[in-house]
């Protein structure tokens, strides 16, 4: 059975919306296996770090043993902010994937282009615009819905 790592963010990120957190899902593969899912619980976790990638990120790294994740891929839902693109970067992802473009709050194709900077020591291949129209339409109900 081949694993949908969208399909996964996508469950991640509507979990976040039913908990009133913003509807950012995460997923890292490693070799095709999952290793870590994330979804954003700032409000939860009383804390502005707690993004999905970042909770991701850190869920992979302590089952790893390892501050770096070469050989692992990060799926998300949200193009990620400057402080996921750092961790990101900090991490050495091999690849990123991710859904909608974040024209306010984006940093990979929008904003600061964190990768793209000459103080950026690992930048993952980046593909954009996966499955955009649908993490488009999670965001916009769910922003829709507190209005």
């Amino acid at each position: 059975m081949k694993t949908d790592p969208f399909g996964l963010a996508f469950e991640a990120a509507r979990a976040a919306a039913a908990a009133d957190e913003v509807p950012v899902g995460a997923v890292i593969l490693r070799d095709g296996a999952v290793i870590a899912t994330g979804a954003n619980r700032t409000l939860r976790d009383r804390d502005p770090t707690a993004h999905a990638e970042m909770i991701a990120i850190r869920d992979a790294c302590r089952r790893l043993g390892s501050e770096r994740l070469p050989d692992c891929d990060l799926y998300v839902t949200l193009e990620p902010c400057a402080m996921c693109a750092a961790a990101i970067s900090f991490a050495r992802i091999r690849r990123l994937y991710f859904s909608a473009g974040d024209p306010k709050g984006g940093a990979v194709e929008h904003g600061p282009r964190f990768f793209s900077q000459p103080t950026c020591h690992h930048a993952p291949d980046v593909y954009g615009g996966i499955r955009e129209s649908e993490a488009a339409a999670l965001l916009r109900a769910f922003f829709q819905s507190r209005r």
